[in-house]
């Protein structure tokens, strides 16, 4: 399944695979976003497979947030597939943002 980014409202929903084919595009995308805006929220609730390279650009871009002082949120803790892929560092996932 192709990744699909949706901007829901302020939340980006990412649908599909977050593997290694595509997560530098993925990283390169956030990257960016990170650097124009305060706050980024991402749900991952509509993932469907997740490895061991997208586990690792999202880990690096929560870090690289809270190193710049923004806020970045990714929910998705009820998704049982990204929650047991996150093992120990799922502390970055969040339920809601509010």
């Amino acid at each position: 399944m192709a990744l699909q980014i949706t901007n829901n409202q302020g939340v980006f929903e990412i649908n599909g695979n977050i593997i290694s084919e595509n997560s530098k595009s993925l990283q390169s995308h956030f990257e960016q976003l990170l650097h124009k805006t305060d706050s980024v929220f991402i749900s991952v609730d509509n993932v469907k497979k997740i490895d061991v390279s997208g586990i690792n650009v999202l880990t690096k871009l929560y870090k690289s947030a809270m190193k710049n002082n923004k806020i970045f949120f990714i929910i998705g803790k009820e998704n049982e597939v990204v929650k047991k892929a996150f093992g120990k560092v799922n502390y970055i996932l969040r339920s809601d943002f509010l």
